[in-house]
């Protein structure tokens, strides 16, 4: 549980020792100050592929001057070859080798065949008053920090139908070890029984198994449950990711590509969520309180490929991962951090400097994510300018590359209004592109790392994905992280069965007031 700051964008009044203190909750204008170092590490990446990007011109000169040929020419170019055999062996020696050195050393392609979302059943749905209601039934909290989560609420930007666990409907709450374990059985075994008879593929096919959630990792762990309920088979590579926050279904996804790239011929499996039943706080410490009024029920399971014959039915091909860790900074890594108040009672503060330290994140991550997926048009008018700005004029603004260009769907994580607000604003994006975000904050509250393909299922749901788009998922998470990952749709997508919005996604948008 994580970045989830959802006071007004602009300023907030919060005292300290009798000291009223203002402070900023926009994110910084990170587009007016970007670090050169980072746009290098991106045009690095870009270098890398330099000789396949020369590679295909050529071809395509070659192609072209061979159908210039007639056949007198065509003679004369065999009996040439017949004079200069040694020539011609050398050749193909190069051409062969080449090639050879090529194929094994590409990278495999990673195609996403589906995904799937979990929907909770109704009886878990929590409104604001029922909210209040068991908030002040506990006895736990004071009526300071009553009215603050009313205040949340009201400006978070969720809706009435957002889920908490069945512990949380008891009176007094039931946080216990079985209920935390019954409500990540709930959640991964849902997604996960959708998506394999979605698929038509057998748990025993699966080669690799990444499963994150960040703050309940019981022994066995998560990952042996799954094994365990849906026997898989003995040699099956598994990962378990904890404490990575929002952002590690992006890491997930990562880690299982890399996976691919050794192990030939299989499929892995994603599984992102997060557990709420015993990570709910019961004090009164404010920096606290707000992800009890944010972070929802929910969670993924997503099936990744490297076999060619899936790229036939496969809705995505992954483009691009591009990761951001500013856990070296101090003020970075404590800016979302699980510790006990000074009550004992045990919770995930956020620090006032989130926001800020989100926007510097988000700016190293889309400066070096911007040579990878920026038209050229766009990448030279950014780079100019930013040499123009080092050399001649510090107080030059930089050209704020139109992201829009490289991108037809945007999946902003869902961890609060003032983020997507403020990711909006800098990227200068318009409504529709931050609708999925919006919709999914609005109907299913954060889900932490599985918010991003809530979003994507939304987009599907509205048959917005066509052939040939691409869509970027971005995502923070504690530590500090910013991560982002990039696909690329292979066909017009429809949704799958049981797509968490089929029921309701004639009536969203819907208008949010606050």
């Amino acid at each position: 549980m994580e970045d989830s700051m959802n006071n007004p964008p602009e300023t907030e009044s919060t005292t300290t020792n009798g000291v009223q203190i203002r402070q900023s909750r926009r994110l910084p204008d990170f587009l007016q100050s970007v670090n050169l170092k980072y746009v290098k590490l991106g045009y690095h990446y870009l270098i890398t592929h330099l000789l396949t990007l020369c590679f295909v011109p050529l071809i395509a000169f070659v192609i072209f001057q061979a159908s210039q040929f007639n056949p007198n020419d065509i003679h004369q170019l065999w009996l040439h070859l017949q004079y200069n055999l040694v020539s011609v062996i050398i050749c193909s020696v190069f051409l062969v080798s080449g090639a050879t050195v090529y194929i094994v050393t590409r990278p495999r392609s990673v195609y996403l065949v589906d995904y799937a979302c979990y929907k909770p059943p109704a009886k878990l749905q929590v409104q604001y008053q029922q909210f209040m209601e068991h908030s002040k039934l506990t006895g736990d909290f004071d009526d300071s920090s009553l009215e603050f989560q009313r205040r949340i609420l009201e400006r978070s930007g969720l809706g009435e139908e957002t889920y908490v666990p069945q512990a949380m409907h008891y009176i007094p709450p039931r946080p216990t070890m079985a209920a935390a374990r019954e409500e990540a059985e709930q959640v991964m075994f849902g997604a996960l029984d959708i998506l394999f008879a979605n698929t038509n593929i057998k748990p025993k096919d699966i080669g690799v198994l990444v499963v994150n959630c960040s703050l309940f990792n019981p022994t066995p762990s998560l990952s042996a449950m799954i094994v365990n309920k849906y026997k898989l088979r003995g040699n099956v590579r598994t990962f378990n990711l904890g404490g990575m926050g929002c952002s590690a279904g992006v890491i997930a996804v990562d880690l299982a590509k890399d996976m691919l790239q050794i192990h030939r011929n299989t499929y892995a499996v994603v599984v992102s969520t997060e557990n709420i039943t015993q990570n709910w706080y019961f004090g009164n410490k404010k920096s606290m309180l707000i992800p009890n009024c944010l972070f929802r029920v929910g969670g993924s399971a997503v099936l990744l490929s490297n076999k060619a014959k899936d790229r036939r039915r496969a809705k995505y091909k992954l483009v691009h991962v591009v990761r951001t860790h500013k856990g070296a900074d101090d003020k970075a890594f404590k800016c979302v951090y699980q510790e006990q108040d000074d009550a004992g009672k045990t919770g995930v503060s956020l620090s006032k400097d989130l926001m800020a330290i989100a926007g510097g994140a988000l700016k190293t991550n889309i400066t070096t994510l911007g040579p990878l997926v920026l038209p050229i048009s766009e990448q030279l008018l950014f780079f100019s300018t930013l040499v123009a700005k080092k050399l001649f004029n510090a107080k030059l603004k930089p050209y704020i590359p139109d992201f829009k260009l490289a991108f037809d769907h945007f999946c902003i994580h869902a961890g609060g209004r003032a983020v997507i607000d403020e990711l909006e604003r800098n990227l200068q994006l318009l409504p529709i592109h931050v609708e999925a975000s919006r919709m999914t904050l609005h109907r299913f509250g954060n889900t932490s790392s599985s918010s991003i393909w809530y979003e994507l299922a939304y987009t599907e749901a509205k048959g917005r994905v066509r052939r040939g788009n691409r869509v970027w998922q971005i995502a923070f998470g504690s530590g500090f992280k910013c991560n982002s990952s990039v696909w690329e749709a292979l066909r017009h997508v429809k949704p799958s069965t049981s797509n968490p919005w089929e029921d309701c996604i004639d009536r969203y948008p819907v208008q949010i007031v606050m």
